[in-house]
């Protein structure tokens, strides 16, 4: 076949095409994915059969959808579809604008090829209108630019025989030479437009325009080298006369006139919030730009040149030695932490990154039976091959320890390793006195323990369990129980002030089908046998739709402060973000603000939830002086997100200030954008990259000992620390302690007196609008 690695690409861009056409076949209406496919397929198809030209078949790429044939949201999520393909004068790019313009799309061209049957269109449900994915809302009223600042109009004429375009902040003494204006009057000055725009002569033509006083320095550099030097009044005879000797066109404007924005209507230029806003993104909510340098963040204000700009950070200078990230109509966030990980595949770890993660912590070796069920790391040798083998991975990685042990000698040999906390798990017998002695090591060490209590109840309950904390600092896995824990009241250590309380995934939100699915999750992660009665009664006890009810509105209350994954052990790695998203949305509906006196934008409930796999996980492991946050000084740990994929799907992946993972199309395409495509590794990923923009963290005694040199890590190696001291209080947004009850035969849950219950989610949001499967 000797197939080049671009037709393989489009292979699997036609599966998804055709699976799109069967799904279109039976009457389904087609989600975003599944849009793009079948368009772009069909484009290919219509590309093969060599006798439509490049104009025709964009006009064709809006004709085989409509509004009815999609979900309602694929038409506000699909701007534009774009694919090469190879016609008889080469290999050509098809851009189709604005796919989804009709009620109705022509069925016979969308299935050409396929053979399927032509559903009826009655099959398919009448347009719904919704809200608008990524939608931005205007505030009424406009933006003057450049308020304040000192503007003149000049009439200026193009005598060449060609069109000169200028850009917004180049220097409009130093233009071309064959416009014709009052250089003396522009001395210092700019075009009155918005930034990144620009201004257009045609040739022959003569345009009145408005100029505007440079910001900052008022140093001009560069153009035709013609100032090069502040604005100084006492220089501009020196400058005109070099203009001359040059042949710059000049004429004295005596019709030219100045004023000031904003007081002076006439020179005042304003644009529209709308229009504002689908240029550079949102008109309000803009925090900053952020400065990275040597994978860190070295600062947050405005970047750009001081020379001509005002409020230019000093160390935000944008030079030659500098590289631009867009971000305007973006939303950014820290990269998310997944503190529940069980190691069981590598691959994972791009699942992981993929979705927005950027630091992994948990334990195990593998698919080995322990790590299936339980986040420990258990030899030595095992913590030096996990460091060893995630060591040119692009993501931070922390280790844990098996805790369960009456005597502490094995687990300091393992936090001597390189452990950075350690896990106890009732599969190794959770009990008081391995509690007890897991804790002291910790103690002696300042790392974290996890734990998994007794479901069984064997060694006792769960107030025995909070008693042999003894007030000591952890952080409790799972805490509502489905995943594990005192049945069926582990939920109650959301109220403990030393307990750091997370959830796992599964869960979130309570839906009508989560308990369904629990059963068969469960047998299969804990190396149960459904033909043992005890085993199917200890699964059957761990899951309750109750508790999970009640694990919704602890979350929105802010008493469980922290959500992860539980990966293949009850848990999605891919899915931390959405899910939290989720249970927000489920939450909002439900109980409505959490802010009685905030307005409509809800932005308590937004800083609580993403807390919860951000910053919180970061405390509660010892690792916020590093990540968790968009601060100075952190590891440039970010992710950019278009507003309308916010929450499942990323742009861009920064990790330790380079570019990890992207959105990437075809990598033989004249751009970037056209199908397939596809999430994939970046340089950021290959190479040395990966251990050179990330961090190893390990106990304080293991990078002391040389663990770093010793496993020859090329990685970055920290050590963990300050977690002995926490609390509750220190989880940012989620630090509730509520007096928790449960009701041993009904399980019904309060919370200082209230009652928690709440009815599943029949549907929610960043689900079937955006995934394939």
């Amino acid at each position: 076949m000797k197939l080049a690695p671009r037709e393989i690409e489009k292979l699997g861009l036609h599966n998804a095409g055709f699976l799109a056409q069967k799904r279109l076949a039976r009457g389904l209406s087609l989600n975003y994915t599944e849009a793009v496919a079948l368009i772009a397929t069909q484009i290919l198809e219509f590309v093969r059969d060599g006798n439509k030209t490049v104009a025709q078949l964009m006009d064709i790429g809006r004709q085989l959808l409509g509004r009815r044939q999609v979900l309602p949201s694929v038409p506000h999520l699909l701007e534009t579809v774009q694919v090469e393909g190879t016609f008889p004068d080469g290999t050509k790019l098809i851009t189709v604008h604005d796919p989804i313009v009709r009620e109705n799309g022509n069925l016979e061209l969308a299935l050409y090829g396929s053979f399927l049957p032509i559903p009826s269109l009655d099959k398919f449900p009448r347009v719904q209108d919704l809200m608008v994915p990524g939608e931005i809302k205007f505030s009424s009223g406009n933006i003057t630019l450049n308020l304040g600042r000192k503007v003149i109009t000049i009439r200026v004429t193009n005598t060449g025989d060609r069109p000169i375009q200028v850009g917004s902040h180049y220097h409009f003494i130093e233009v071309n030479p064959y416009l014709y204006f009052d250089r003396r009057r522009a001395y210092g000055m700019r075009l009155n437009i918005l930034a990144g725009t620009a201004t257009r002569f045609e040739p022959g033509e003569t345009k009145t325009i408005t100029l505007v006083e440079l910001g900052g320095e008022k140093v001009i550099r560069g153009g035709n080298r013609i100032v090069d030097g502040p604005v100084n009044e006492n220089r501009l005879t020196e400058v005109m006369e070099g203009l001359q000797a040059r042949n710059f066109g000049h004429s004295i404007d005596v019709d030219a006139s100045e004023g000031v924005t904003g007081r002076d209507l006439p020179f005042t230029t304003i644009v529209s919030r709308e229009a504002y806003a689908n240029i550079y993104g949102p008109t309000t909510g803009d925090k900053a730009d952020i400065g990275i340098k040597d994978g860190l963040i070295v600062s947050l204000g405005k970047a750009g040149n001081p020379d001509v700009m005002n409020g230019v950070s000093p160390n935000m200078i944008i030079g030659v030695t500098t590289e631009v990230i867009a971000g305007e109509g973006m939303i950014l966030t820290a990269g998310a932490i997944d503190c529940h990980v069980h190691f069981i595949c590598p691959q994972l770890a791009y699942e992981a990154i993929s979705s927005g993660i950027t630091t992994l912590i948990g334990g195990g070796t593998g698919p080995a039976n322990g790590t299936r069920a339980t986040t420990c790391t258990p030899a030595p040798s095992h913590m030096q091959m996990m460091l060893q083998s995630t060591d040119d991975l692009p993501l931070n990685f922390g280790f844990t320890g098996k805790g369960n042990s009456c005597k502490p000698e094995g687990m300091i040999e393992i936090v001597k390793a390189g452990a950075m906390g350690l896990k106890l798990h009732e599969d190794w017998g959770t009990t008081p006195d391995a509690i007890e002695n897991c804790l002291s090591v910790a103690d002696e060490y300042d790392i974290q323990v996890n734990i998994h209590t007794d479901t069984l109840n064997e060694s006792g309950f769960v107030e025995h369990t909070i008693a042999a904390f003894k007030g000591k600092t952890i952080h409790t896995y799972h805490s509502e129980g489905a995943g594990g824990g005192h049945a069926p009241d582990i939920i109650k250590v959301c109220g403990v002030k030393n307990v750091l309380p997370s959830s796992t995934n599964p869960t979130r939100p309570f839906t009508s089908n989560t308990i369904d699915e629990h059963l068969d999750m469960l047998m299969v992660c804990h190396h149960l046998d459904k033909n043992i009665p005890e085993d199917v009664a200890f699964a059957e006890s761990r899951i309750r739709g109750e508790t999970i009810a009640a694990e919704d509105i602890l979350h929105d209350m802010g008493a469980i402060s922290i959500i992860a994954s539980d990966s293949q052990a009850m848990g999605r790695i891919g899915e931390v973000i959405c899910r939290t998203w989720q249970t927000a949305h489920k939450m909002k509906l439900q109980r409505g603000p959490i802010d009685a006196n905030a307005s409509d934008n809800d932005n308590l409930r937004i800083k609580r939830y993403i807390a919860k796999y951000t910053i919180n996980p970061a405390i509660a492991n010892g690792i916020s002086q590093y990540v968790g946050s968009v601060e100075v000084g952190k590891l440039a740990d970010l992710v950019l997100w278009k507003p309308a994929f916010f929450g499942t799907k990323p742009e861009l992946i920064i990790k330790g200030g380079v570019i990890a993972w992207a959105d990437m199309g075809d990598p033989n395409a004249s751009i970037p954008t056209p199908e397939p495509v596809i999430m994939r590794p970046m340089f950021g990923a290959f190479g040395k990259a990966g251990s050179g923009n990330s961090i190893a963290f390990v106990s304080k005694i293991a990078l002391e000992s040389g663990v770093k040199d010793k496993y020859e890590l090329k990685k970055r190696v920290e050590a963990v620390g300050n977690v002995r001291n926490l609390t509750k209080l220190d989880m940012k947004n989620n630090d509730a302690l509520p007096d928790i009850k449960v009701d041993p035969e009904t399980y019904m849950v309060s919370a200082d007196g209230m009652m928690l219950t709440c009815p599943p989610a029949t549907t929610v949001p960043l689900s079937r609008n955006y995934f394939l499967f």
